[in-house]
């Protein structure tokens, strides 16, 4: 029984990175088909977005916004490629930013694939391509 278990669960890992198209800066960010759309995701999957009162290079989503929304923070040591780049936060983080755009993930969210942030207040939007 644990090991049908053990092979479903890794059937299912198969299945869900085979979804993803491209990989980028050092696979913190990949591109996801959801509803025949290439969404930003994070390395888990989890849908990335953007915020109409963000301006490019400047993350305007603190405090209760941020634990909503919280920002798609960069590791130490990561190196910008294309058109992927760094944002410094008020808060000393660097978070990833797509075309100057900072992003964020929505905590609302609870599975790869997940679009619930999308038009959130009408100011939330997928990070597409």
């Amino acid at each position: 029984m644990k090991l049908a278990i053990l092979a479903g669960a890794a059937a299912l890992t198969v299945l869900s990175t085979a979804a993803f198209a491209e990989d980028y800066v050092g696979g913190a960010i990949k591109t996801m088909e959801i509803n025949g759309v290439e969404v930003l995701t994070g390395a888990n999957g989890m849908t990335l977005y953007t915020f109409d009162k963000d301006e490019p290079g400047v993350s305007n989503c603190n405090a209760q916004c941020a634990a909503n929304w919280p920002p798609a923070i960069a590791d130490a040591g990561a190196t910008p490629e294309g058109d992927f780049t760094l944002v410094d936060r008020a808060d000393g983080a660097q978070v990833w930013a797509y075309k100057g755009w900072p992003l964020y993930y929505w905590v609302k969210d609870s599975q790869p694939g997940d679009t619930t942030g999308d038009m959130v207040g009408g100011v939330w939007h997928t990070a597409t391509e």
